[in-house]
């Protein structure tokens, strides 16, 4: 398996000879409004450009996994992204209830729910992700994470945005995954609590993972206070170590040789 982190939570994932591409957010950077005006500097996002070689990696796709894109959620899927999703045809892949809005722009939207269904010789299902607590957390609306299984592949679980449920605990106990995916920004509005996890949560979250994790959603966003350093200093942690990475834009990992030490 490989991973490349294009930006925020945009990746481009390689299993079982597949490349599958997770929530594009692809506009050129500033062209989206700020996400918070007050309790953070108000920015225009993206922060940062898309890696030079982001061509490469987004010139040959088999499938898209849609965490969330509604209720102005632009940082997973804007524009450029929809455009490239529609010309290209690209199977979408997203939570229950979304695929007519998609449908409707021309993309080929397919409702997943949280039983396993076939994907690619393999299963995808759901994980409920909650975008928040309290009034904000509704206000955000629904989201998902994805839990996929490869032949000869590690179990990889993408966590979406969400803070630290017991629905995400128990996904990590029950799934078991080789590598898992955290969305690890911190993100808040002007108003309400955090609506991605806290550095605390997501120490929490990598001491619970059972395999490797991969820190994203960092870093490109003006509501996302937490830091690659703040974050690659839980290593130091008991029970993190060298399981959490923290790539940078652009960089791709691989996971053949510890996922199957272990298994």
């Amino acid at each position: 398996m490989k991973l490349t982190l294009l930006r925020n939570a945009t990746l481009v994932l390689e299993l079982a000879g597949k490349r599958i591409l997770v929530d594009p957010m692809l506009s050129a950077a500033r062209g989206l409004w700020p996400m918070a005006a007050l309790r953070f500097r108000p920015r225009f996002n993206p922060l940062v450009e898309l890696p030079a070689h982001a061509g490469d990696a987004l010139a040959q796709l088999d499938a898209c996994l849609l965490t969330h894109f509604r209720h102005g959620h632009v940082d997973h899927l804007d524009r450029p992204g929809r455009k490239l999703l529609a010309e290209r045809e690209l199977p979408t892949y997203c939570q229950a209830g979304d695929a007519p809005t998609l449908q409707s722009a021309g993309i080929r939207a397919i409702d997943v729910g949280r039983e396993p269904q076939a994907f690619f010789g393999g299963t995808l299902h759901t994980v409920p992700a909650q975008h928040g607590r309290g009034i904000i957390g509704r206000l955000m609306g629904r989201g998902a994470g994805f839990v996929i299984r490869m032949p000869n592949e590690p179990c990889v679980y993408l966590s979406g945005d969400t803070v630290l449920t017991p629905a995400v605990i128990a996904a990590l106990e029950s799934e078991r995954p080789n590598v898992t995916v955290v969305h690890a920004g911190g993100a808040q509005l002007d108003i309400g609590g955090p609506i991605l996890m806290t550095l605390a949560e997501v120490l929490r979250f990598v001491q619970l993972a059972p395999g490797e994790v991969v820190a994203v959603h960092l870093e490109a966003l003006n509501h996302c206070p937490t830091t690659r350093a703040e974050v690659r200093s839980l290593t130091n942690e008991p029970g993190v170590g060298p399981r959490l990475h923290v790539p940078d834009d652009g960089e791709t990992l691989s996971f053949e040789k510890s996922w199957q030490a272990r298994n």
